[in-house]
């Protein structure tokens, strides 16, 4: 089991009502990952996924945890897989829009890995896999960690486009923010949606060029498979600790989940 050293806490407003939220952190030797809101406890996986729409949302019913990829990412990040989380609000603060922040904090604290600690290592016994139109997400058996992310946006940089992972592009993808069309934006404030979206937290896609200066390239691409990261975590079996090629194409949210889902009867440990 890994979780953290210290008890911590976090505050910041949420990207979709931007209201203050904080989330407290304790270590944990359960071996779950528990979120625990408004009275109800429920941990890390997809089956506890109520809602993928704009964000993926975990809970039980009073009990809720918004935008939770972000954070479910940086504890695969950061190899935790232990640890209790409690939120005072439904949503999960957007901080700087990528998983950032959430890596700095686990750090600070001291992650707490026992002696000689080695991650099993997971594959899939057959393919697993959704395909429908132009969208897709592969998941097949390997003997090493693949992962290649594939969009078509309308948008000059971002057609026909992939981002592959590796060790060496980690803290790019780590530090990758969440992003839209800058058109969408008014449409989405008035149905009450993306109140707390700033510059800052987020990428502003236009017709050419961005609303703000981006940390690398195809950081949008990036943030599509910081993502999946985050919507694998609740498989259960950390992504980063399979071994198998995940290769997906104009997927989002709901074929992630759909994904994981499929996936928890098909992982087996690597002998």
């Amino acid at each position: 089991m890994v979780t953290l050293k210290k008890e911590i806490q976090i505050t910041g407003n949420g990207l979709m009502k931007n209201k203050p939220c904080t989330v407290k952190f304790y270590p944990s030797t359960t071996g779950k990952v528990r979120y625990f809101q408004n009275g109800e406890e429920f941990e890390a996986k997809a089956e506890n996924v109520v809602s993928t729409e704009h964000c993926v949302v975990l809970g039980k019913n009073k009990g809720k945890a918004m935008l939770c990829e972000h954070l479910n990412a940086a504890m695969a990040f950061c190899g935790i897989d232990s640890l209790d989380i409690c939120l005072d609000e439904i949503e999960v603060p957007i901080l700087d829009g990528s998983s950032k922040q959430w890596v700095e904090l686990f750090k600070d604290a001291g992650i707490d890995k026992p002696l000689f600690h080695k991650p099993q290592k997971y594959t899939v016994k057959e393919p697993v896999y959704y395909i429908n139109g132009k969208t897709s997400l592969v998941v097949l058996p390997s003997d090493e960690l693949f992962i290649s992310y594939a969009v078509n946006y309308a948008h000059p940089d971002l057609k026909s486009c992939f981002v592959n992972y590796n060790p060496k592009n980690q803290e790019e993808i780590i530090e990758a923010r969440t992003f839209g069309f800058y058109k969408d934006l008014k449409k989405f404030q008035l149905l009450g949606f993306a109140q707390g979206v700033t510059v800052e937290n987020t990428i502003g896609l236009k017709d050419e060029g961005y609303t703000t200066n981006l940390r690398s390239e195809k950081e949008p691409v990036k943030h599509k498979l910081l993502d999946l990261v985050g919507d694998f975590y609740l498989t259960g079996v950390n992504p980063l600790d399979m071994r198998c090629q995940i290769l997906a194409k104009e997927a989002g949210h709901a074929v992630h989940i759909k994904v994981a889902k499929m996936l928890k009867d098909k992982l087996i440990e690597c002998k």
